[in-house]
């Protein structure tokens, strides 16, 4: 959470700098948004058995169409590329490997333990091990306290993507801005 968090913050201040304005993101034109919200949610819950495995991948496939269906739109590419390494890395593995030393390094100790155990609240993610596919791709790159957590290639792609969309949206200029805009003349 701290990560999404800091990516929006960040690219807000970006933004700002760049010369853009947070109300011209209005101007996006980001189409089916329910869909990366109900991906996202479907993320957060739970349930008991296999089915977070179930909704884990069902996720993967709304938010895939999601950033497709807004491939238009400029870091979207970026943003579909990481959710596909993801969930390349996830569908080989039946869930995203987490190296041990990724989490130590995050300051996530107390996670091993508790992905050690194989318990079906973690069928999400699971402590890496030899017998995964294409670990490079899983969640490998330690990122120290504050922040605190493991991520994978594909979120660096996908954390990227947003702060371009942001960035790229605060800094598109409306009709009502280019008409405002005085014009420059040649010395």
């Amino acid at each position: 959470m701290k990560l999404i968090v800091g990516t929006l913050i960040l690219s807000i201040a970006v933004g700002y700098l760049a010369g853009g304005r947070l109300s011209n993101l209005a101007n996006l034109q980001i189409r089916w948004a329910p869909l990366a919200l109900i991906g996202f949610v479907m993320q957060l819950i739970n349930p008991p058995g296999h089915w977070p495995l179930a909704m884990l991948f069902g996720s993967f496939v709304l938010l895939s169409i999601f950033a497709f269906v807004n491939r238009h739109v400029l870091g979207f590419w970026l943003i579909l590329v990481g959710i596909g390494l993801n969930f390349a890395v996830i569908g080989l593995n039946s869930g995203m490997p987490v190296s041990s030393q990724a989490l130590a390094a995050s300051g996530q100790e107390d996670t091993i333990g508790r992905l050690t155990d194989n318990s079906d609240s973690y069928v999400k993610h699971h402590l890496a091990t030899g017998d995964d596919t294409a670990l490079f791709l899983g969640d490998v790159i330690a990122l120290p306290p504050p922040i605190g957590q493991a991520i994978s290639v594909g979120d660096i792609f996908t954390y990227t993507g947003v702060v371009v969309v942001i960035v790229g949206g605060m800094r598109r200029r409306t009709k009502t801005q280019h008409a405002a805009a005085p014009e420059v003349q040649g010395v």
